[in-house]
C-alpha cells in the first residue's frame, strides 16, 4: 500500500475510515468492463482507500456491482479481507413483488442473505437500511438491523437518507440495545448542505455516530465537464439520473465562479468540492464514484488541502446561495 490517505475516527467507534471512500454505485455494473473496475478497485485500495460502499440495486442492472466486487474478491481481495471495510444496503426497489422494497424484516434478511452471496462473503463490515419506509414501523426495521448484527451478518449498522426526527429515534433505539448506530449516509454537498443546514451532522456527531457523504461532486456537476457543454461520454449525456434539465443556466453560473475559486487555491473544481466536505471534522468520510484510474488520481488530491479561509469560505457561499 503506497499510501497518504488520511483517515478519520468513525463517531465514538473503533473505526477509522478513510477520508475518501470508493462508492460502487455506477461504473461497476455488468455494463462496464471487468477490466476497468479491477483496476479501479486494485488502485484505491493501493492507495489507502480501504472502505468500498455498495447497496444490493447497485449496478447497474440492479446486484451487477456485488456481483463484479465478488469477482474481485475473488480473484485478487480475500487475502486482504480483513484490510477493507465493506457496506452494503437495502430498503429501495431490488426485485418484484411485495417484499424486494422498503425496510421489513423480510426485504431486509432476504436482501442481505443474496448481497452476501453475490459478492462472496460471510458478512459486511455495515449493513444501511438505505432509507426510511414511511409504511413499516420503525421499529420492526431496527430490530432486524439489530438481529443482523447478533447473527454476525454484518459487524454493524447504518441508517441512509433518514429524516432528522426518525434518526433521532433510530439512534436511541439501537443504543438501548447495545448496537450503536455506527454511520449515517448522507446527500451532502455545495449545491445539496441539507445535512448542515437541518442538523443532521451535528445530531450525528451528538450521538456518536460518524457521518459519510455521498454524492460530494453533486454527480458531476461539481467537476469542469460542462464547462463548454455536455461530453458525449457524461452522465447527462448517457441519462439515467442525472437529467439535462440539472445543467441550468444560472447552475452553470454557479459551476462557472466556483471553477474560479479553484483555480485560485491551485485546485480543480473537483478537488475543492471534496475538500470543501472534508473540511468539517464532523465529516468522517466522503465516497467517490469513478469512471478510470485517472479521474481516482485526480480526486484523491483533494485530501491535501482541506483548508479554507474565511474570505474563501465567504465567497463560495455568495456564489451557491
Amino acid at each position: 500500500m503506497i499510501s497518504n490517505m488520511k483517515y478519520r475516527r468513525c463517531g465514538k467507534s473503533g473505526i477509522l475510515l478513510p477520508e475518501i471512500s470508493l462508492g460502487l454505485w455506477h461504473n461497476f455494473g455488468d455494463v462496464n468492463a471487468f477490466s476497468n473496475s479491477l483496476a479501479m478497485a486494485h488502485y484505491a485500495f493501493d492507495r489507502g482507500i480501504t472502505h468500498f460502499d455498495l447497496a444490493n440495486n447497485y449496478g447497474p442492472s440492479c446486484g451487477s456491482a456485488e456481483e463484479t466486487f465478488g469477482m474481485i474478491m475473488k480473484k485478487s481481495f480475500m487475502p486482504y479481507r480483513d484490510e477493507l471495510f465493506i457496506s452494503t444496503k437495502a430498503g429501495h426497489e431490488m426485485w418484484a413483488g411485495p417484499y424486494g422494497d422498503w425496510g421489513s424484516r423480510k426485504s431486509l434478511m432476504s436482501s442481505l442473505n443474496q448481497s452476501l452471496k453475490r459478492m462472496n462473503l460471510d458478512y459486511v463490515d455495515i449493513f444501511y437500511t438505505h432509507r426510511y419506509d414511511p409504511n413499516t414501523p420503525l421499529e420492526e426495521t431496527l430490530q432486524t438491523l439489530v438481529d443482523i448484527v447478533r447473527q454476525g451478518k454484518a459487524l454493524y449498522i447504518g441508517i441512509s437518507k433518514y429524516p432528522k426526527d426518525k434518526a433521532e429515534l433510530a439512534y436511541k433505539y439501537l443504543e438501548e440495545r447495545d448496537v450503536h448506530c455506527l454511520l449515517y449516509q448522507g446527500r451532502y454537498n455545495l449545491f445539496n448542505r441539507e445535512p448542515e443546514e437541518e442538523g443532521i451532522l451535528r445530531q450525528a456527531k451528538e450521538n456518536g455516530t460518524g457521518f459519510i457523504a455521498f454524492s460530494p461532486l453533486a454527480q458531476g456537476l461539481l467537476t469542469n465537464r460542462y464547462l463548454n457543454g455536455i461530453p458525449e461520454d457524461s452522465r447527462i449525456a448517457k441519462g439515467g439520473f442525472l437529467k439535462k434539465e440539472a445543467l441550468t443556466e444560472e447552475i452553470l453560473r454557479k459551476i462557472k465562479a466556483l471553477n474560479e475559486l479553484a483555480f485560485h487555491r491551485g485546485q480543480t473544481l473537483a478537488e475543492m468540492a471534496l475538500a470543501w466536505v472534508l473540511k468539517d471534522n464532523m465529516v468522517t468520510s466522503v465516497i467517490i464514484g469513478a469512471s478510470s484510474v485517472g479521474q481516482l488520481t485526480d480526486n484523491l488530491k483533494a485530501i491535501d488541502n482541506t483548508t479554507f479561509s474565511a474570505e474563501e469560505l465567504e465567497s463560495i457561499y455568495q456564489i451557491v446561495k
